[in-house]
């Protein structure tokens, strides 16, 4: 799977597929950290010696990553998603982001005919931020969906920084406009919630609100995600997160066609 873009006045060809391989994978975790802890601040124990953003989730998982074919070093992942099957969690001890929300209302997405799909660790180096990068690595989503019987897809999604009161208008504006049905909405373990104080409707803007949500949020509601209850500090990351939740089924029109491969 391929896709053109320009980055720095050249064109450049991106190519996408799943990891297959340790050196694959190493590519992967260097590429998180150069995102994650030299850009956004993270810290970490795991791999700090030899820059390398690893969990013990890592050999769990599929890894989608998308290649620069034609960047000057040679080819070079630019761009990554981690994906987690219910199937396999349930075999090794669960979900990555359990250990910051109950995720037990999501157990009835099975019985409406399809597995969990949990989504994390997305990130992409800045100069290739572009839609042509973000539409590549959704079409790669759709692809294992439909390879995989994925029923819904949920996962965190990040805020910038640790402290929630910075981004209560758009922290109220998610929980008023997009939270999720009782029956499928996760809530964040109450010993881990992040202190903050929502704004009543009317209180904020709610366009200036949603412009201030990060850009992953944005493209979740965009295909129709929902969010579940609470937010999460999480200080090793230096973020605050919010669950989002997507069932397959409910995508909006306008984006089902990337989540319909098989059909």
């Amino acid at each position: 799977m391929e896709q053109t873009t320009t980055i720095d006045g050249t064109k450049r060809r991106l190519s996408l597929r799943l990891a297959r391989s340790e050196d694959d994978l190493a590519a992967v975790q260097r590429l998180r950290w150069d995102v994650f802890f030299d850009e956004m601040g993270a810290t970490a124990e795991v791999g700090a010696a030899i820059g390398l953003d690893a969990d013990a989730f890592d050999p769990l998982c599929d890894h989608l990553l998308v290649t620069d074919e034609d960047a000057p070093e040679g080819p070079s992942v630019i761009g990554t998603y981690r994906l987690l099957r219910e199937s396999v969690a349930r075999r090794h001890g669960g979900f990555y982001s359990a250990s910051e929300f109950d995720l037990g209302p999501l157990g009835t997405a099975l019985g409406q005919g399809g597995e969990l799909l949990e989504l994390g660790r997305s990130c992409v180096l800045p100069p290739y931020r572009t839609s042509a990068t973000i539409s590549l690595l959704w079409r790669g989503i759709s692809d294992y969906i439909a390879c995989n019987g994925i029923g819904l897809l949920f996962g965190c999604a990040s805020f910038p920084g640790t402290d929630a009161q910075v981004h209560a208008a758009g922290l109220s504006y998610l929980f008023d406009n997009h939270l999720a049905p009782a029956q499928l909405c996760p809530r964040v373990l109450a010993e881990r919630a992040a202190p903050w104080a929502p704004l009543a409707p009317g209180n904020y803007d709610p366009r200036r609100a949603v412009m201030a949500l990060p850009p992953l949020v944005k493209a979740y509601l965009r295909v129709g995600a929902m969010v579940g209850e609470g937010v999460f500090a999480d200080h090793a990351f230096n973020t605050v997160d919010v669950c989002v939740v997507m069932p397959v089924e409910k995508i909006t029109d306008r984006y089902a066609a990337r989540f319909s491969v098989a059909a």
